[in-house]
């Protein structure tokens, strides 16, 4: 019988005299179960009591975590993390989903929730399907300096690197999983697909975005490339508002610590719907940019206006003088 079938079979004591697949050792069920991705296996995990049991194994979710995210072994650790030894499977479930459109909250609120004392990046660049680059920083987020300064996060900053292959950036695939390791709570701060590729051609760099919009701002998390050489040279994380401007550390916390509290959006069409928000931001910021330039234009046109003005009424002052 098909996995899949298996999969399918009725489950949990069904009656009739079929084979069902609690009829399976349990041992060849923990070897079919750790076939399925991560949303399959949640999906099985809800059918009955037997099921979650082994749909809940951490040495599964563990296994699913390490083959997406590599730098998450240095994270968690062997023991899974979280409490109940639930990391790897509470890590999964806030970090693979899209997360939904918040707004961001403000930054300081009497009695709102408080800023996280430090964030854990987890980054894994692929190229190819091979992971080229896997990645741990960890960011004191409760300095002066951090908060005052535009929001920020360097995972490779200038020594840059060489892939076995030459790097195209339109095939490189990135998850920058942003972990508070105060509430276990993490986030994909970036999608995981370029949602643009932009081309420099005076510095001969090109820069492939994975954007991930969260109401007014974008979670900018950016690889840029090397032309001449063929490497990669930087991969950051940047928060900027619907005005292309740098927000700061304090507000950009306060974004990210609300992403971090949402709703995640599962499904087929998540990755497109985050893609269409990216879309949507680019354009309202482009049109924001025109409407500030046609309004400074007006003001210089206004300003010029009143200057020849007052020119010719100094000279008519003194023709008739």
């Amino acid at each position: 019988m098909a996995m899949d079938e298996l999969i399918r079979a009725p489950a949990c004591g069904g009656g009739g005299g079929g084979t069902v697949i609690e009829d399976l050792p349990g041992d060849v069920l923990a070897l079919v179960l750790r076939r399925l991705d991560g949303a399959s296996l949640a999906a099985v995990g809800c059918a009955c009591s037997s099921l979650h049991e082994l749909a809940a194994d951490q040495e599964t979710w563990r296994g699913l975590c390490l083959a997406l995210w590599p730098s998450v072994r240095d994270v968690l650790g062997g023991g899974g993390g979280g409490e109940g030894g639930d990391g790897y499977r509470a890590l999964f479930a806030d970090a693979f989903p899209f997360l939904e459109a918040v707004s961001p909250a403000p930054a300081t609120v009497s009695g709102g929730p408080s800023l996280p004392a430090r964030l854990v990046s987890a980054v894994d660049l692929h190229h190819g399907g091979a992971c080229i680059m896997s990645r741990v920083v960890e960011t004191d987020t409760s300095s002066a300096w951090f908060l005052g300064s535009p929001f920020r996060v360097d995972a490779l900053v200038q020594e840059g690197f060489s892939a076995p292959s030459p790097i195209t950036p339109g095939e490189l695939t990135l998850s920058w999983i942003l972990i508070d390791p105060a509430s276990g709570r993490a986030m994909n701060a970036s999608s995981r697909r370029p949602v643009a590729v932009d081309r420099k051609w005076l510095t001969g760099e090109t820069v492939a975005r994975f954007t991930v919009v969260l109401g007014g701002v974008a979670l900018d998390a950016a690889v840029t490339c090397d032309d001449r050489y063929g490497h990669v040279r930087e991969v950051s994380l940047c928060i900027e508002d619907g005005e292309g401007g740098g927000v700061s550390g304090q507000d950009g916390l306060a974004a990210v610590t609300a992403a971090m509290a949402s709703a995640r959006r599962r499904g087929k069409g998540a990755e497109a719907a985050a893609k269409r928000r990216y879309e949507e931001f680019v354009q309202g910021k482009r049109a924001r940019k025109e409407w500030k330039a046609r309004r400074e234009g007006i003001v210089d046109l206004c300003c010029s206006g009143v200057g020849a003005a007052a020119f010719v009424g100094f000279l008519v002052m003194l023709t008739f003088r």
